[in-house]
């Protein structure tokens, strides 16, 4: 018979004891991994490593040799690794890129600006960030600013003026968009709800709205700008 909670042998003693176990068990087991790990050829072990990356999500080079870094793998293994790796195309910074702004353009409503900095991040060659980023025009970019801001005034209700089109034009910067596209595009959007709702109070406010004048004093987001702070993927 079990003597209870102060014989150690009740429920909670049973409990105890057994998460007790499974945590000796699971250092035993790391260890183990450990000393397999440390016992097999390293270049063999990289490409394990590589692999269980690659399952989760594409990578780029130079978040694989991290990787590969942090695991304690010789970084001239690493490199020829990664090499063999570039030949069958297991690793295409190139077409990360490209897939990258795509999917985090029209996913997310990222600029350009943003983008560059999401792709620097990972370790993106300069001249690879900008073919990807050619594939993005301008005039795609415009238009995705004023879905972002129609969609958000819509939802906006009743806020002053001045309150929304502060909010409206931070919320394209933090998507990377320049101030100058940021206020023009907010403005175009707050006086077509003029048109549409005959606000007084909307209709004097962006009268005295003045793009240039208010582009001199937002000034562009710094060069380092990255983006939304958000992770993506493991």
């Amino acid at each position: 018979m079990g003597r209870g909670r102060d014989g150690g042998l009740g429920r909670g003693g049973w409990d105890r004891g057994t998460e007790s176990g499974r945590r000796a068990k699971a250092r035993t087991a790391r260890a183990r991994d450990t000393e397999d790990d440390e016992s097999r050829d390293p270049a063999e072990l990289a490409r394990e490593i590589c692999l269980r990356q690659l399952g989760v999500r594409p990578r780029t080079r130079a978040e694989l040799a991290k990787v590969l870094r942090k695991q304690g793998i010789a970084d001239e293994v690493a490199a020829e690794v990664l090499d063999r790796y570039d030949e069958v195309g297991l690793i295409d910074d190139e077409a990360f890129a490209r897939a990258w702004v795509t999917s985090r353009h029209h996913g997310r409503g990222l600029a350009r600006r943003a983008l560059a900095g999401e792709l620097r991040q990972r370790g993106v060659d300069g001249e690879v960030v900008g073919a990807a980023l050619e594939e993005l025009d301008p005039a795609t970019e415009a238009a995705t600013a004023r879905e972002l801001v129609e969609r958000k005034l819509r939802s906006m209700g009743k806020a002053a003026p001045e309150v929304a089109f502060r909010r409206l034009v931070g919320l394209l910067a933090r998507k990377g968009y320049s101030a100058g596209l940021a206020v023009t595009v907010v403005k175009d959007a707050m006086a077509a709800t003029r048109d549409q709702t005959g606000d007084r109070e909307l209709a004097a406010f962006v009268e005295v709205v003045n793009p240039d004048a208010l582009t001199d004093l937002i000034g562009e987001p710094d060069a380092s700008f990255t983006g939304e702070t958000e992770a993506h993927g493991s």
